[in-house]
């Protein structure tokens, strides 16, 4: 830091997140990509699949710690989506078809139809969804375990009204207090399993930053503008039951497919709700270009929340300086007190199976930078 004084700083945060921490998913390796394909083939059974993804945890792991990060996640080894793999376990959600989404990169645009989400009956958690992956982990590091799971309002943005069923939901809001309900169970199952740092990922509140992501919204038949409320409203009810031993985050994550985004726009549309009306510990931001726009939002954030700035690009394969972070960590002390504030990657190498567009000896490159640089900054991770 430049202009900011030693005395206005802390050495480490004894409770997540932490000075340097990471969004959660990791570059998938070789063995663990062709065994996924064994297993759709047919040729291995799903007890040898797992024997594969176990040991590529317990590798990515040790890379983590490694590298000196704190809170420590399964890589999301597990998923082929961030969001699918754990939405379509509750009783209710199927896949059908899928949506385009126009994702853009440096290289061009990225066609990609990811399976769409339908409400075909009444959401219900009837079995425990993460409490086995979470129990490996937890088992495996000595560290914080952290799990990431998708946002409830995943059930709803992109396919809106249309996407869940009128006969099992003629009032909608019945769909969201049993989604609420759900998520309520799942993390109730978790924290008796010993969670105590748990990551809501949510595309949506970012994309209602997104001029035409907003007019998509509309032609829904949603209001954009109350959009960001309802969802509040809605990750509220789903968090509300938690232990106050468990620190909850949330993500906003513009798009993340093959290093290209779907979406632009800084955060002033939904700040005030955002930081004012969630009732989440701690906020991890994509800030690593123009597309999210500058730090003005965060005079919204109340004292007591932490803002985790997501400022070195998974994206792409050129590395950030230990300089750039600072300038910028300086530019935002200027509207949120420093010792509010964390350092991530803005978001994970790997939202998807597929992976975004870069080494993995950059993926390690950037971790380390974020660690060194909240050493510098904050005199600790």
């Amino acid at each position: 830091m430049t202009d900011t004084p030693a005395a206005t700083r802390t050495t480490v945060r004894n409770v997540p997140p932490f000075r340097a921490d990471h969004v959660g998913s990791f570059l998938r390796p070789r063995s663990l990509l062709d065994a996924r394909e064994k297993f759709a083939n047919g040729e291995i059974d799903a007890s040898a699949l797992r024997s594969v993804e176990d040991a590529a945890i317990r590798d990515i792991v040790k890379f983590q710690e490694d590298l000196g990060l704190r809170g420590i996640t399964d890589g999301e080894f597990r998923r082929t989506y961030f969001h699918i793999d754990f939405l379509t376990q509750l009783d209710g959600v199927e896949t059908k078809g899928g949506i385009a989404i126009s994702f853009h990169s440096n290289a061009g645009n990225v066609d990609f139809a990811p399976p769409i989400m339908q409400v075909t009956g009444k959401v219900r958690h009837s079995r425990p969804i993460q409490r086995r992956d979470f129990e490996f982990l937890k088992s495996a590091t000595t560290r914080t375990p952290k799990v990431t799971i998708p946002s409830p309002t995943m059930l709803h943005f992109r396919g809106g009204r249309g996407a869940i069923s009128k006969d099992a939901y003629p009032a909608m809001e019945d769909f969201f207090d049993d989604v609420a309900q759900a998520y309520r169970d799942e993390i109730a199952d978790l924290a008796a399993a010993g969670c105590t740092y748990l990551q809501l990922d949510d595309t949506n509140l970012a994309y209602l930053c997104d001029t035409k992501m907003r007019e998509g919204a509309k032609a829904r038949g949603d209001d954009p503008d109350e959009l960001p409320r309802r969802y509040a409203k809605l990750i509220n009810a789903a968090i509300a039951t938690r232990p106050s031993s468990m620190t909850v985050g949330v993500h906003l994550c513009r798009g993340n497919f093959k290093s290209a985004w779907a979406a632009e726009g800084g955060y002033e549309p939904v700040a005030r709700i955002l930081f004012n009306e969630l009732d989440v510990d701690a906020y991890f931001l994509e800030y690593d270009d123009a597309r999210s726009g500058d730090f003005a939002p965060l005079r919204h954030v109340p004292k007591g929340k932490i803002v985790v700035l997501g400022l070195v690009s998974t994206k792409l394969d050129r590395m950030e300086t230990k300089d750039e972070l600072k300038r910028r960590i300086d530019e935002a002390a200027k509207v949120m007190p420093l010792d509010q504030m964390c350092l991530s990657p803005q978001c994970g190498f790997s939202s998807t199976v597929h992976g975004n567009e870069i080494a993995v000896a950059t993926q390690a490159a950037k971790i380390r930078l974020c660690v060194d640089t909240a050493r510098d900054v904050w005199g600790g991770v």
